[in-house]
């Protein structure tokens, strides 16, 4: 009870700044009243109590329970030979299917998808979008697994994805680049980076002779950098199956 009446302290903190500009910019910048001011304050109370618990659950469940996983995929016991980075086939699995799983899960790509498709009249589906950009961060991090397991460098990797994006972006309708890039954001938010990060972390804590400090961390940029490479193959596809819709070029 003392952890939890903590984090709600803690947790209010972290929001009220956003309370704070948000009224103060309605009431001094625009002097204009707050339209349904109850609901509003019952929202942010919502809010408030909703992320304290998901703040609680995922430091005492999610994010222990992938390290933990890590490790014991990468044990003596499971590893038939530790030398040989295709006798990690399971880590990658694992790192993939929890990469979709929380994608999937995140509210802030569900938020945009839904805006996305109001704003598309419909074109752009908002669970098509959802499981594009799942999929995405699915072979991203099950790639940044396997960077973790070889050892190699991450900034090879990182450029090389980049520069096959800039490929894309200069072949993909411009009406949506902007969302196939707002779409590696959202994946990397409350719900997806504690568990990616424990994955990562728990991978290098295992692995012999790899450096938690180095070699832990840079999952996250793999779940930001994919779902673009995904978004753009998903629009072009479309496109090319639909030769009569406008490329808004």
């Amino acid at each position: 009870m003392m952890q939890l009446g903590a984090e709600f302290i803690h947790t209010f903190w972290a929001v009220m700044p956003i309370v704070v500009i948000l009224f103060g910019f309605q009431l001094v910048i625009l002097k204009q009243k707050i339209p349904h001011l109850k609901r509003i304050i019952i929202g942010f109370i919502l809010v408030w109590i909703g992320l304290t618990f998901l703040i609680i659950g995922l430091e005492r469940a999610l994010f222990p329970l992938g390290k933990l996983m890590a490790i014991q995929l990468t044990s003596a016991d499971f590893i038939t030979n530790p030398n040989d980075w295709k006798s990690y086939y399971w880590v990658y699995i694992f790192a993939a299917c929890i990469g979709f799983a929380t994608t999937i899960a995140e509210p802030s790509l569900l938020a945009v998808a839904i805006k996305a498709n109001q704003v598309s009249g419909g074109f752009i589906k908002v669970n098509a979008l959802r499981i594009t950009v799942a999929i995405g961060v699915a072979v991203g991090i099950a790639l940044g697994s396997f960077r973790i397991v070889v050892g190699l460098p991450l900034h090879y990797f990182i450029i090389s994805g980049y520069a096959l994006v800039l490929i894309q972006t200069y072949f993909s309708p411009k009406s949506v680049v902007a969302l196939a890039y707002d779409s590696g954001g959202v994946t990397t938010s409350i719900v997806t980076v504690p568990i990616i990060a424990a994955l990562g972390l728990g991978l290098s804590s295992a692995i012999e002779g790899r450096n938690p400090l180095i070699d832990g961390f840079g999952l996250i940029a793999f779940a930001s950098l994919f779902p673009i490479m995904s978004v753009l193959a998903y629009v072009q596809i479309i496109h090319f199956l639909n030769p009569e819709k406008p490329n808004h070029k």
